[in-house]
């Protein structure tokens, strides 16, 4: 046979006999043997899964970090001085970072293995002349599949022959009505969504059967392309993990250049080899906060709990922090902005236009006539023609078997109390006339105990063309030319707004099918739109407030997206698919589109590349495959969790658990939130150790020539420090309540780092005014016993860094006790460091003495000074210190 390759991109613009030919094909299908060859030539019809890294690989590149390899290299060196413990503190550490990282990223790829379930289990193809199911995976190009209503579609094909097929492609191209297909040819530019002689892989067909001739299988069609897609998108990295990987290799310079100097000038002064690299070592581990990287794994793992109760799941913990810098979300219409549940909103009746209240396939809802509610008695009888002239139904899931249109009528009329299992009692169905899209009508005929009845619904124009009557208010009238220019009139008006209008009539005493659509009576008509959520308009504008921009993106048609971009709040210029296609240069006029409508897979990922050469950082909502590749690509990919497929899912960094646009602002609350914690411990952990170094550093390196001070600190000090200021209280901070009114300032720059300017300026200033009242301390108790100079120093660090917590949460206007978790960790560390002092075996160990009432009042004293100092710095250089 053969290639395909070339054909299979503009199948849909060549006639049935071309292609035959190209395909070495005709309509009594392939031979088994001939099929058999092609399943070698080609393959199984099934998606390829990327080349996975092994468990051992993930593993091993969790300890491959600046950070982490430090603290490796300090856990060997640790353990050769015999400083056991804290050689097990810090692998501890270390592992359990290692194995949250690990069951992390190993989840964390399956879009592709996803892929390969979505395919159908079965297919039904001719070989050999008849109708034969085989499994999907081995159906071949040139293979003639046989489809009926509800299957599901295994490969992409052009179809041959077709009795009232539509297809339900949302899944796809994001099309929320049914498509009518046919077997005409047409133009080679048609766009995806529009190739109505086409069927693809895992389309649903909703209503008729069909033939169509397989032009493309597994990694070739539509939805192979998307896997494809996936596969090649780039991974991205978080600001988060940018600024870790650089603080790495800061810290890794300044804990090689302190150590050395610290060491030398230590032998120096004559202090011992032993005691300098000891010393040195604790210095080394001091610089290193080594419990950041566990406390920010921790601190965004607890984020995503909260996160999971507010119905977003997060799949990747960086995703977290990424949230609080997203400025544009982009997001699918049907099903995400709303229902995918068509929803009778109007209904024209007795020249009165109604209002019909409720959303998607709850039959909640009320009849308004001039915004006030009213009985359906008047409206029974178009409600009644729209549940009889049906043949949706409703699984015991609530979920749609058939046309979502029919389905907005049986719910409308169930609104109304009427339902169609009790109508067909009352007037059991004998007959009908199915619909067709060259009639654009169906009839449905009924025997009532007066004979029989038909009941028609169908296009409001065509079926004015065969009526002669109209009833208002339960009187038959003539329908005189007037009138049906009225009505028409009053189409094109709801038309234009994007509601899709069907026309109803009956006619009584009917003989059968020949008379059934012959002058009728008209009755009026129903109007329906897949409607928002009732809760996306507030979120959009608690987007807004949060200087965050909403661009709608759907395979819907383009009046349809403004109509409901225009209720919900979204406003700016509108492109369609085809339009798109001819825009060359799309980033110079991303700014002003916030609506696309008519787009393909392929259109998303343009979109999102635009927009992010443009600056911005962009989360992609959708839950179809045609979102896969834009989620994977966007800065935050968020699927949803009801509706969404697994490759959506997959791909994803966030899943909306509930379906709900609105859960989108609570995920962009909560990642604000914990940012802010994240850049509290941050602060707190390095301008702890740094006043620490500082300390040690000036001690020994500035004022020993003129003071001869001595060392203030000894390693087991320093590692104690350590453990009791940044273990308990650090973490607290993580669960710290968030920041009233996060919800109203502007998204912080993506390429800010946690650690920016003014946070740099926080450190160096406390730090530096810690180190210099510890100092003082140590200078004013040179003369006192043995030890008490240095447990001075020892337990004047632990209460500043204590107090130090204070300072930086003032800056977010939170009390003391605003977080109960963070009192209770100081008062234990306090409770800690008095147990260490007053119980004589620990104070020996540690080397240090009881202190009295006036020693703790000389660092309360102390303390409050630093905080007055720090006020006073802080106003007159006009800082924010976060």
């Amino acid at each position: 046979m053969k290639s395909v390759i070339s054909l299979q991109e503009k199948a849909h613009a060549q006639s049935l006999k071309e292609l035959f030919n190209y395909y070495n094909a005709s309509e009594k299908g392939l031979s088994n043997h001939e099929a058999e060859q092609r399943l070698h030539s080609f393959g199984f019809n099934e998606l390829q899964a990327a080349k996975e890294d092994s468990p051992l690989k993930i593993l091993l590149r969790q300890f491959s970090s600046p950070l982490v390899i430090i603290l490796l290299v300090a856990v060997i060196i640790s353990y050769l001085l015999g400083e056991k413990v804290d050689a097990g503190i810090i692998t501890i550490i270390v592992i359990v970072n290692a194995i949250l990282g690990f069951i992390q990223e190993y989840r964390a790829e399956k879009t592709l293995e996803a892929l390969q379930k979505i395919a159908s289990p079965k297919a039904v193809v001719l070989r050999e002349g008849k109708e034969t199911i085989i499994e999907s995976r081995n159906v071949v190009p040139g293979d003639i599949i046989v489809f009926k209503v509800g299957d599901k579609i295994s490969a992409d094909a052009r179809l041959i022959e077709v009795h009232d097929v539509k297809m339900q492609e949302a899944v796809l191209t994001g099309e929320s009505q049914p498509v009518t297909k046919n077997i005409e040819v047409l133009d080679a530019k048609k766009g995806l969504a529009d190739r109505r002689n086409m069927i693809y892989t895992s389309t649903i067909v909703s209503n008729g059967r069909g033939k169509a001739l397989v032009t493309a299988a597994g990694m070739k069609t539509e939805v192979g392309k998307i896997a494809r897609d996936i596969a090649e998108t780039e991974e991205k990295i978080s600001p988060l993990q940018e600024n870790i990987q650089v603080m790495g290799k800061y810290l890794s310079i300044a804990v090689v250049v302190v150590a050395i100097v610290v060491f030398l000038v230590g032998i120096a002064q004559g202090l011992g080899y032993t005691l300098m690299f000891l010393t040195a070592v604790a210095l080394g581990v001091a610089a290193i906060p080594e419990g950041l990287p566990a406390i920010i794994t921790i601190s965004l793992s607890y984020g995503v709990q909260k996160m999971a109760k507010r119905n977003a799941l997060i799949r990747k913990l960086p995703s977290v922090e990424t949230l609080g810098s997203v400025d544009v979300i982009c997001t699918d219409k049907t099903g995400t902005l709303t229902h995918n549940e068509m929803t009778v909103t109007k209904i024209w009746l007795n020249n009165a236009l109604y209002d019909v209240t409720g959303s998607g396939y709850e039959a909640k809802g009320s009849f308004m006539l001039d915004n006030k509610a009213v009985k359906p008695d008047s409206l029974q009888i178009i409600l009644k023609i729209g549940a009889l002239c049906n043949d949706a139904e409703f699984d015991k899931k609530k979920k749609v078997i058939g046309d979502p249109t029919e389905a907005a009528l049986l719910v409308s009329a169930e609104k109304a109390g009427l339902l169609r299992t009790k109508l067909e009692q009352e007037e059991p169905r004998v007959d009908e006339i199915s619909f067709s899209s060259e009639r654009k009508m169906m009839t449905t005929i009924h025997q009532t105990k007066f004979g029989k009845v038909s009941y028609t619904k169908g296009a409001p124009d065509i079926l004015l063309k065969n009526c002669n009557s109209i009833l208002i208010n339960g009187s038959v009238q003539r329908l005189d030319k007037k009138k049906k220019e009225e009505i028409l009139h009053q189409n094109e008006v709801l038309a234009g707004n994007a509601l899709r209008l069907l026309g109803f009539a009956y006619k009584p005493k009917v003989q059968g099918k020949e008379d059934a659509e012959k002058d009728m009576i008209f009755v009026g008509l129903q109007a329906m739109i897949d409607p928002p959520r009732k809760e996306v308009k507030e979120a959009i504008q608690k987007c807004i407030d949060a200087g965050i921009r909403v661009i709608m993106i759907t395979g819907d048609q383009l009046s349809t997206a403004k109509a409901i971009a225009a209720q919900i709040g979204i406003t700016g210029d509108a492109l369609s698919g085809e339009e798109l296609n001819q825009l060359k240069n799309l980033t110079a006029h991303i700014e002003d589109i916030n609506i696309f409508a008519r787009v393909d897979p392929e259109h998303k990922l343009r979109i999102v590349e635009a927009l992010k050469k443009k600056g911005h950082k962009v989360a992609v909502t959708g839950d179809g495959i045609n979102d896969a590749p834009a989620l994977k690509r966007a800065d935050i990919g968020i699927a949803m969790g009801v509706t969404g497929t697994d490759v959506a899912k997959e791909a994803a960094d966030m899943i909306l658990l509930d379906d709900n646009f609105a859960s989108i602002v609570n995920a962009v609350e909560e990642g604000r939130g914990i940012y802010d914690n994240l850049r509290k411990f941050v602060n707190y952990l390095l301008s702890s150790n740094f006043a620490e170094i500082l300390v040690i550093f000036l001690a020994m390196v500035i004022f020993a020539p003129f003071f001869g001070l001595g060392l203030p600190l000894t390693p087991i000090h320093i590692l104690w420090i350590n453990l009791v200021t940044d273990g308990l209280p650090a973490v607290a901070l993580g669960v710290d309540p968030f920041q009233k009114e996060i919800m109203k300032r502007k998204p912080r720059e993506y390429e800010e780092s946690i650690i920016n300017k003014e946070m740099i300026i926080s450190i160096l200033t406390l730090g530096m005014l810690i180190a210099f009242v510890v100092l003082f301390l140590f200078w004013s108790y040179r003369n006192a016993i043995p030890g008490k100079a240095q447990t001075m120093v020892f337990t004047a660090l632990v209460v500043f860094e204590l107090v130090r917590l204070h300072m930086i949460r003032m800056h977010y206007h939170l009390s003391i006790f605003s977080n109960g978790y963070l009192v209770a960790a100081v008062v234990l560390s306090l409770v800690l460091q008095a147990i260490v002092m007053y119980v004589p075996f620990l104070a020996g160990s540690l080397g240090v003495v009881p202190l009295g009432f006036m020693d703790w009042a000389w660092i309360g004293i102390a303390a409050a000074g630093i905080v007055g100092l720090n006020w006073i710095i802080h106003k007159v250089r006009k800082l924010n210190f976060v």
